[in-house]
């Protein structure tokens, strides 16, 4: 719909309970705000304990 605002889920890491914001990124990583989960790059792994996306759910 015209001036809706689409909002990007948060991922939340299996492993060790990290939550991957798209409004925030991972500017660790250089990933910048805005990127969706599915934007991420193949080789992207979870900041705290480096689990790989494969490990992460849709919250």
């Amino acid at each position: 719909m015209i001036g809706e605002t689409v909002r990007m889920k948060k991922y939340e890491c299996t492993v060790c309970g990290y939550e991957y914001d798209p409004d925030k990124g991972d500017p660790d990583s250089n990933i910048p705000p805005g990127t969706a989960f599915e934007d991420l790059p193949s080789d992207w792994v979870c900041p705290i304990c480096g689990a790989g996306k494969e490990d992460f759910e849709p919250m």
